[in-house]
């Protein structure tokens, strides 16, 4: 279980065929603090530690670390293309721990679809995104309610329905959200990871029963 508040961005530094796709991620955290066998949502999906280790950061000097994923075809052909390919960058958050605050909401780190990003626009300080959703997931998104785009909890600000049941949505990224996530280097025709909130898919069931 997570929350969509971001930690870290990793990096996909080797990505290779294994049976299931075998992804290392090199990122900020310390090794130390990474179990084997722990959940960590890397854009979205909820993904298994299998190995992990110290790496130097270039950078800065300091010692990061990575860490391995196991990625089955399932989980490719459901994830935004190329997210897992060598270089990509990935929005990382750890599993959440009982008395840790819940800052977004309830995310489960189930890719329910892949998303466009249709529209990009400078609002204010702020850049305001337009995301084309298909028409699986369009009934259970709507204004105010919560969505997470490659693993970050967001909040919807308009919906536009489409004649082929698909659906547009808005949001608002702020300078600090664009800084410390992927999302600020999106642009049009991008493919995102989305989740919808767990809240409206049981509401979506207890209607369809109630009819």
């Amino acid at each position: 279980m997570f929350t969509g508040i971001v930690t870290a961005i990793g990096t996909v530094t080797h990505s290779a065929q294994q049976g299931d796709r075998r992804v290392r991620i090199a990122c900020p955290y310390d090794p130390a603090t990474i179990d084997i066998g722990a959940s960590i949502a890397c854009s979205g999906a909820c993904m298994t530690v299998v190995e992990k280790g110290v790496l130097r950061q270039a950078q800065d000097g300091r010692d990061g670390g990575w860490f391995a994923v196991d990625v089955s075809g399932e989980s490719v052909s459901r994830t935004a293309p190329g997210m897992w390919d060598e270089g990509a960058k990935l929005n990382l958050e750890t599993a959440l721990k009982l008395g840790d605050e819940l800052g977004g909401h309830i995310v489960t780190g189930h890719v329910d679809a892949v998303g466009e990003v249709v529209g990009s626009e400078e609002v204010g300080g702020s850049t305001r995104l337009t995301i084309r959703a298909p028409r699986d997931i369009a009934p259970f998104i709507a204004p105010k309610g919560s969505i997470t785009v490659d693993g970050v909890s967001l909040t919807v600000n308009e919906v536009t329905d489409r004649d082929d049941c698909a659906c547009d949505f808005t949001l608002n990224i702020i300078p600090h959200t664009g800084d410390v996530t992927t999302l600020g280097a999106l642009t049009e025709g991008d493919g995102v990871n989305l989740e919808i909130d767990v809240l409206a898919r049981y509401l979506k069931r207890m209607q369809a029963l109630a009819g």
